[in-house]
């Protein structure tokens, strides 16, 4: 093994499931090694281990890597495929993946992750909620529709650093029925259908009942 990725808990670590799949698609060989959250920013092992105090955190042929976008880029400079050839659409991938990194905080505290959630709406949907709801639709939309027909992904045939990003993203819509536009809908499913996502939800699935949190 070249690395090793720590993650957190699969079924809550939205972060980690951003980097989990950088690494993944660029075929990088390091062992992965789950922490279970405590919740709350509490897990003190995660704390002495990683940079940031947070997951993931990447060290691989020497690199040490921390904060998800930073791990997918380093992905993307093995794997240059993770990022859309074309230099204007690349520069469109980059900015709405930053927007995520840096924004949608109604929905990502309103709506955690949570992998083996029953789907159903949030308990309330306030008019800020709304409103970021109404904006991830609008800037998914656009990448989707980005060269007039719908694709698969959101730069085209395949998943790139976006599609990383966002994956969290398409289980809080699913999980949290969120209302956004058809085309966001369609590209909800094919994340979740993607093999690597059977994969998380496999493997969040097999974790041990005690690493479940209560809200």
């Amino acid at each position: 093994m070249a690395g090793v990725l720590l993650l957190g808990s699969r079924r809550y670590s939205s972060w980690s499931l951003r980097g989990w799949l950088a690494v993944r698609l660029a075929g990088l060989d390091v062992m992965e090694e789950v922490i279970p959250l405590k919740g709350g920013g509490k897990t003190t092992e995660i704390h002495a281990r990683s940079p940031n105090r947070m997951v993931p955190y990447l060290t691989h042929d020497g690199a040490d890597v921390w904060e998800s976008l930073a791990i997918c880029e380093y992905c993307a400079e093995i794997a240059p495929s993770l990022w859309p050839e074309d230099r204007i659409v690349r520069a469109r991938a980059r900015s709405i993946s930053a927007q995520m990194h840096a924004g949608f905080r109604p929905i990502r505290q309103n709506c955690p992750m949570d992998v083996e959630r029953i789907p159903a709406p949030p308990p309330e949907i306030s008019e800020e909620l709304a409103a970021d709801v109404a904006l991830l639709s609008r800037t998914l939309k656009s990448a989707l529709l980005r060269s007039g027909q719908p694709t698969p992904f959101l730069f085209g045939e395949r998943m790139t650093v976006a599609d990383c990003m966002y994956a969290p993203i398409a289980i809080r819509i699913h999980t949290f029925e969120l209302d956004v536009d058809p085309v966001v809908k369609t590209w909800v499913r094919t994340m979740l259908d993607h093999p690597l996502m059977r994969e998380w939800y496999e493997l969040a699935d097999a974790e041990p009942a005690e690493w479940r949190l209560t809200y």
